[in-house]
């Protein structure tokens, strides 16, 4: 087994150590990805879903939910597999990253080169719309070069909740909702009529988001909210590669979010702090969903409402 596996399999295994991210999850094929209303007819907009930076969600794995949804709203989906290029980049309307991660031991080096941050900046500057996704360490680390670009800060670390939190999970599976403020009123909240409005969200064990107003936190994290931050060893045992991850002591994460709109020149930017509240899977540990397929929440319609306002419907 090579030394690039190996890598990949310790950032599973540091993944799976987490609820809600285990790299045995399995996609819930019967999860009804039928817009009601779709913004475009066939030939929508070009979405590009990148697949060249050691990705942990791809586009027809675990994301194959969202992009099955987002695809029957339509938009069209290609997949990116190449370093990323103004060339490249033309031709797209939205660009979507999740979960990009570095090729060191530890995964946690910059996920994209100095090139690849100005061709998405510009294009971005230039109209085009930016659907960047973290999560919980390494992710964070991996892409602050890319949201540095756009005055994003991430915390890298892990989030939690002891009040906001569902309690038929963990304490790091957060609700976001009207009635505890943690939706905050905004296009991507409110969706083009009554029927989109977002009233629950639910996510999985992410990390934090800021940035500096006019951008817009529409998932608030509550005062009750902390972020811990990690300290990652590597451990070689042969060829093998083995990351541990801990996680410190809490600190207080006032006025962040687990999502972020911006406007960047002609362009639009969303950074969301975790990653599965769009798949929709079933847990490898107790096979209980994880997503946009848990009963109660609006997690599938904020998919679609994200994309909307990425795409100027809203």
């Amino acid at each position: 087994m090579t030394r690039r596996l190996l890598r990949l399999l310790a950032a599973l295994a540091l993944a799976a150590g987490v609820p809600g991210c285990s790299s045995g999850d399995k996609v819930d094929v019967d999860f009804d990805t039928r817009a009601a209303r779709p913004a475009y007819e066939a030939g929508g907009p070009l979405t590009l879903f990148d697949e060249a930076h050691h990705n942990w969600h791809r586009a027809r794995k675990s994301y194959r939910p969202f992009v099955e949804l987002i695809e029957s709203d339509g938009y069209r989906v290609e997949r990116n597999t190449r370093k990323i290029t103004t060339d490249g980049l033309a031709p797209a309307s939205v660009l979507v990253v999740v979960n990009a991660v570095g090729t060191n031991d530890r995964n946690d080096d910059p996920a994209f080169d100095d090139a690849e941050c100005d061709a998405i900046q510009e294009w971005v500057r230039a109209g085009g719309a930016l659907l960047l996704v973290t999560d919980h360490y390494p992710t964070g680390h991996a892409a602050a070069c890319l949201a540095d670009r756009f005055g994003v800060k991430l915390s890298r670390g892990q989030i939690e909740d002891p009040v906001h939190f569902d309690p038929a999970y963990e304490s790091t599976h957060l609700v976001f909702s009207r009635e505890n403020a943690g939706l905050v009123a905004h296009p991507i909240v409110e969706g083009r009529e009554a029927a989109e409005r977002v009233g629950r969200v639910l996510t999985f064990t992410g990390e934090a988001v800021f940035a500096e107003p006019p951008a817009a936190g529409f998932l608030r994290l509550s005062p009750d909210a902390v972020a811990r931050p990690p300290e990652a060893t590597v451990e070689k045992r042969g060829d093998d590669v083995i990351v541990s991850v801990t996680y410190g002591e809490p600190a207080a994460v006032p006025g962040w979010s687990q999502g972020l709109a911006l406007e960047y020149g002609n362009g639009r930017v969303v950074v969301l702090g975790e990653a599965a509240m769009h798949s929709a899977q079933f847990s490898g540990y107790d096979g209980r969903p994880i997503g946009m397929n848990v009963p109660g929440y609006d997690n599938r319609q904020l998919a679609l409402n994200i994309m909307h306002w990425l795409t100027k419907v809203i």
